[in-house]
């Protein structure tokens, strides 16, 4: 009987334990997300990392590791160093895909740093690359989990990545085994994120950025002055702005 009582109290101790390391993961990450929210993405890194430590092999911490690399890689002035970010970003976000292969958020993690690593290194220079990010979006998608936000910057990325790589001339890309990218998905593609998570000027401003190359002037001015009337979600907002404005100007002279 002794035996059993002390099997029991064994168990409920060791749940104890489980229950207290959940709520202290649980505790980095909200802090890591709120200074994320205010742009402070070298301080979340370090909450993240300390996490990482504490908790290693958690999912949760390792696609937002990732994310806070991306963000600091976007603002670095050297190349190499700029590029080493952007590698250690991807090598988070695989961390995170092995470990949680049923989550949208670590497909999504792992495309956007790949992306940056392809656009970084010319996108026609590395068609494997561009392929394995189309293929992480598609899973992300088809997954359907996260919330309106993820789908919604899976969506995105995946129409900005058609956007891209269609720019160039369909037969020369399809020697590379790029062939996939069309103009009219990217602009499907938009749409569907603008749908899932209306209000952000960076999925509103390159939603116009196509319309434009599609001739669809009157559609793209209804981007643009949504990315004018938008809220700062991100810390490139004010840039992107300023863009719009410009990007308005001209918009404004072809439908004169």
């Amino acid at each position: 009987m002794k035996k059993i009582i002390l099997s029991i109290v064994t168990i409920l101790m060791f749940s104890a334990m489980q229950l207290k390391a959940a709520d202290d993961v649980k505790t980095y990450l909200a802090k890591a997300d709120s200074l994320n929210k205010l742009f402070q993405y070298e301080d979340a890194l370090k909450v993240l990392q300390d996490a990482d430590k504490k908790f290693p092999d958690n999912w949760e911490v390792l696609w937002r590791i990732s994310r806070e690399m991306v963000y600091i890689g976007n603002f670095m002035k050297d190349d190499d160093a700029r590029e080493t970010q952007y590698t250690k970003a991807m090598q988070f976000a695989d961390k995170a895909v092995k470990l949680a292969p049923d989550k949208s958020i670590t497909y999504l993690r792992r495309a956007i740093a790949n992306g940056k690593i392809a656009l970084f290194k010319g996108v026609f220079s590395v068609g494997d690359l561009v392929n394995s990010v189309k293929a992480d979006l598609e899973k992300a998608i088809k997954l359907g989990n996260g919330g309106d936000y993820t789908q919604a910057i899976a969506h995105y990325v995946l129409g900005r990545t058609h956007a891209k790589v269609s720019e160039k001339w369909k037969p020369a890309r399809s020697v590379l085994g790029l062939g996939w990218a069309d103009l009219d998905i990217a602009l499907k593609e938009y749409a569907t994120a603008e749908k899932l998570y209306p209000g952000f000027a960076m999925i509103h401003l390159d939603y116009a950025k196509a319309l434009m190359r599609a001739e669809k002037y009157k559609e793209a001015k209804a981007e643009l002055e949504k990315v004018l009337a938008a809220k700062i979600l991100d810390k490139e907002d004010p840039q992107r702005k300023e863009e719009a404005k410009e990007l308005l100007k001209e918009v404004n002279e072809e439908l004169e």
